[in-house]
């Protein structure tokens, strides 16, 4: 058989980029828009818009596309639509749960723990999640040029005992490929750098983002790669976002999965053991189930550790140990992850 001629693989690229790039700026930003597209009430309207002003929709399409029409109730539409409980002040709730201001030691790197470190590569992600605890995050702080982002790497090359670079955001994958393959490479430069991280929901909302290019940087570099994807809930992986992991497998990248604990979308064992075996039947390990962070606007997402502690428990009676996620809350000036189940006694689960 006759080889393609180069130029077909070009163009190939091009289209897989202009593809994710379409569907990343075409995104749904207008409630009205939503509800309309979705068979919601009306009546939400007014207040989605209010809850619209303090954190902006945003939802791509594909991501739309698994969410029920006409079911207020639905998993994947909690996680997107602005609402009214968003706008209830609530003690105990802040701006910046995790005092990550605390750990920003110059712009675009936020170094919390031994042997690794983020970087803030985005200031914005593909969707917003209504539970983000960076939805008040000052991006515009952290929003990086050429030179300071020379500053962030001379931060990693004299911290010696790092070991992993960590791309967050935001999302990491917003970012061109361009930008992204320059950023890796430089980090592979780096002697005493193993390992790249990479923290993102774009495959799971967007998951054409997974291109050629996208793969090349991320998976030919000498830094062992790893992407830890962000799902909640097993509707979210469908037949294209099974495809995007297929590709990222066979190039050699480790899958986790870190979901978030949230009232009316997976706090249940029927719905987190769904999420598990879904997740390992696309390739992906469950990694971290993350009780939620106090961050203004979430209130009404919160489980009680006792609770999660119970659910978590009747998971383990279910599954086998490597499809249980750890159950942790991020405590800030603690110097990793803290597991809850040590420390709480479970409550019944109705």
């Amino acid at each position: 058989m006759a080889k393609s001629p180069a130029v077909d693989s070009e163009m190939i690229d091009i289209s897989e980029a202009r593809r994710w790039q379409d569907e990343l700026s075409d995104l749904i930003t207008d409630p009205e828009e939503l509800i309309r597209l979705l068979q919601l009430d009306p009546a939400q309207l007014p207040w989605a818009q209010r809850a619209n002003e303090k954190f902006a929709l945003r939802v791509p399409r594909p991501f739309l596309r698994r969410i029920r029409p006409a079911d207020p109730n639905d998993p994947l539409l909690l996680q997107v639509l602005p609402g009214a409980a968003e706008l209830e002040v609530v003690a105990g709730y802040s701006a910046d749960p995790l005092k990550e201001a605390e750990a920003n030691p110059l712009p675009g790197v936020v170094h919390k723990y031994h042997g690794r470190l983020l970087f803030i590569a985005a200031g914005q992600c593909a969707v917003n999640c209504r539970y983000c605890f960076r939805r008040e995050f000052p991006y515009g702080d952290n929003h990086l040029n050429r030179k300071q982002w020379s500053a962030a790497l001379d931060y990693v090359r004299a911290h010696t005992e790092l070991r992993e670079v960590i791309l967050s955001g935001g999302d990491p994958l917003v970012m061109n490929d361009r930008q992204l393959g320059w950023l890796a490479g430089e980090m592979a430069q780096i002697p005493h750098l193993n390992k790249l991280r990479v923290h993102s929901r774009v495959p799971i909302v967007a998951p054409s983002r997974i291109t050629d290019e996208m793969l090349s940087w991320f998976s030919q570099s000498r830094l062992k790669p790893v992407l830890v994807l962000h799902c909640n809930h097993a509707n979210e992986i469908d037949a294209e976002v099974r495809g995007a992991l297929l590709r990222l497998r066979e190039a050699g990248v480790t899958l986790l999965n870190q979901a978030v604990l949230l009232r009316g979308v997976n706090d249940s064992c029927e719905a987190l053991e769904a999420l598990s075996e879904t997740l390992f039947d696309a390739g992906v390990l469950p990694y971290y189930l993350h009780q939620l962070d106090r961050v203004n606007g979430a209130a009404h997402f919160e489980v009680s550790d006792s609770v999660a502690v119970e659910i978590v428990e009747q998971l383990r009676r279910r599954l086998p140990g490597y499809l249980v996620p750890k159950l942790v809350r991020e405590v800030p000036g603690v110097a990793s992850k803290s597991p809850i189940e040590a420390c709480v006694k479970p409550s019944k689960v109705d």
